[in-house]
């Protein structure tokens, strides 16, 4: 297969007027349009001047709940879920997708049945079994141990040994730190889910402060665990330059959305990968009032956007930093590519436009300022198109 006329963007530089060779599941070489003679291959695709990146991984994200459970009741067959995300991601540019599933003692917010210990593991299985059935993006998944979560190590630790979970990230949802460490967003973000008093937030917040939590010793055994299993280990919320420190005692190597401008800083200077949700590009800023993602870009100590809970986001957010920032493209699609790839371990094969990279390839064209995904690739084959039409 080749991609013919357009503007192939590497890691390095964009390649204005190029092709790329697809060769089966592999990118095989990229050659200026003067040199390419069509009638060599099985199957030509005319990018028709638009951009050839590399497919978005996507190492952060809840979507696959909403999915699942549209409703605060309902919960749907999970393979038809996963099976049904799966055409909204392709048709977003998302080729590698890490499903962020959190494992909770209780979700207070309790709007999520998803997250219940049963339906989470669960899903865990039906995401593994991906790997050995049909389908069209490569699923993962990202455990999000929230630090209470104490009856559910043993299972946790069960799915890292039997290689069901690809990223393990702690948290701590404590009012008072962390996201949440403005107490009065916590009563905010609280009625929001649910129609309670302030004195029965008041009762969860005292609740949720004195609940048990994972010991130091507990967390260095399950983040050496994930690390002997080649899985990257990650830290959330960052609210202090402290919490970086204790995250290298874990040998964390990704700081989930740093809080403050200060810590984003200083985690980007420990040498970990600091991540940002693409939503925060979108909207301006922080919907909890933190830090401000662009900014942080600006600042050069954001390495990764995430679509969090937003997949659109991905694409836009990259166009919205080239447009309104001057933000390279170049460096702005490796955002959500080359450096979430290399953050989770897979930059091998994935997250560039390299020959003998596996073919992940968005084809991206532009329609009054409004970028489209017209084709979707994974492994060499079209698993999504969408043109637009006038008539």
């Amino acid at each position: 297969m080749i991609i013919i006329n357009s503007s192939v963007i590497t890691a390095t530089e964009i390649l204005n007027d190029y092709a790329v060779i697809v060769n089966g599941d592999t990118i095989e070489k990229l050659i200026p349009m003067s040199e390419v003679d069509t009638e060599d291959y099985d199957k030509v695709i005319n990018a028709k001047g638009g951009y050839v990146t590399a497919g978005f991984i996507d190492i952060h994200s809840d979507y696959i709940e909403g999915i699942i459970a549209p409703r605060p009741t309902t919960i749907m067959d999970f393979n038809i879920g996963i099976k049904e995300s799966e055409r909204i991601l392709s048709s977003h540019g998302i080729t590698t997708m890490f499903h962020s599933l959190s494992i909770y003692k209780e979700d207070l917010f309790g709007h999520k049945p998803v997250r219940q210990p049963d339906n989470v593991d669960k899903l865990i299985h039906a995401i593994h079994r991906t790997h050995t059935e049909k389908h069209l993006i490569r699923h993962r998944m990202h455990a999000r141990f929230e630090l209470d979560s104490l009856e559910m190590i043993g299972t946790v630790k069960e799915h890292i040994k039997e290689n069901r979970i690809h990223l393990l990230s702690f948290m701590d949802h404590t009012p008072g730190q962390g996201q949440y460490r403005d107490i009065e967003n916590y009563r905010h973000t609280m009625k929001g889910y649910k129609d309670l008093s302030d004195e029965e937030i008041n009762e969860q917040i005292e609740f949720k402060k004195e609940l048990s939590r994972l010991s130091v010793e507990e967390m260095e055994e399950m983040s050496e665990l994930a690390r002997s299993k080649g899985i990257a280990v990650a830290s959330h919320d960052d609210d202090a330059t402290e919490k970086i420190d204790f995250n290298e005692t874990l040998q964390t190597t990704i700081s989930e959305f740093p809080i403050t401008m200060e810590v984003a800083k200083y985690a980007h200077s420990k040498g970990m990968f600091t991540l940002a949700g693409a939503p925060n590009i979108m909207l301006g800023g922080s919907h909890s009032g933190n830090l401000n993602a662009k900014d942080a870009i600006m600042e050069g100590c954001i390495s990764i956007l995430c679509s969090d809970y937003y997949p659109a986001a991905m694409l836009h957010s990259v166009f919205k930093l080239h447009r309104e920032a001057d933000y390279p493209l170049v460096d702005a699609f490796k955002l959500i590519t080359l450096n979430p790839a290399e953050a989770v371990k897979m930059d091998d094969e994935i997250g560039s436009i390299e020959p003998g990279k596996k073919a992940d390839l968005n084809i991206i064209r532009l329609f009054d300022d409004y970028p489209t995904i017209t084709e979707c690739i994974v492994n060499g084959k079209v698993v999504s198109q969408y043109h637009y039409r006038i008539d």
